[in-house]
C-alpha cells in the first residue's frame, strides 16, 4: 500500500507543478496585456495584483521542486547584492537594487 500511496503523491506533485507553470504563463500573459496599454494610475492596482501573484507562484513552485523559501530569498539576496557591486543599471540611473534592499532588510528586522 505504501508504494501506492507513494506513486499517488508524485503525480499529484507532478500535477500541482504543471498547475503552477501553467497559471505562472498566464500571470506573466496578463501582465503583458496590461502594460501594452501603458502603466497608468487606474491599473496599478492590477499590475500589483499581477505581481504578486507571479511571486507567490515562483515560490509555491520551488517548493513543489524542492527548493525551500529561505533559499530563493538567499538567492535573491545575492542577486541584490551583486547588481549593487556590478553597478547595475537599474542601480545606477534609479537606485531600485538600493531601496529593494532596505527593503529587504526592513522586512527580516520586523519579522524577527
Amino acid at each position: 500500500m505504501a508504494f501506492f500511496d507513494r506513486e499517488i503523491d508524485i503525480t499529484r506533485n507532478i500535477k500541482i507543478i504543471e498547475w503552477l507553470k501553467s497559471e505562472l504563463l498566464t500571470d506573466i500573459a496578463t501582465l503583458f496585456k496590461v502594460l501594452v496599454n501603458g502603466v497608468r494610475e487606474e491599473v496599478h492596482e492590477s499590475i500589483a495584483e499581477t505581481l504578486s501573484n507571479i511571486i507567490l507562484i515562483c515560490y509555491l513552485l520551488g517548493r513543489r521542486l524542492g527548493i525551500n523559501y529561505n533559499a530563493i530569498e538567499i538567492k535573491i539576496e545575492n542577486k541584490v547584492k551583486l547588481g549593487l557591486l556590478e553597478n547595475h543599471d537599474v542601480e545606477k540611473h534609479y537606485g531600485d537594487l538600493s531601496e529593494l534592499s532596505k527593503h529587504l532588510n526592513c522586512s527580516r528586522i520586523n519579522n524577527k
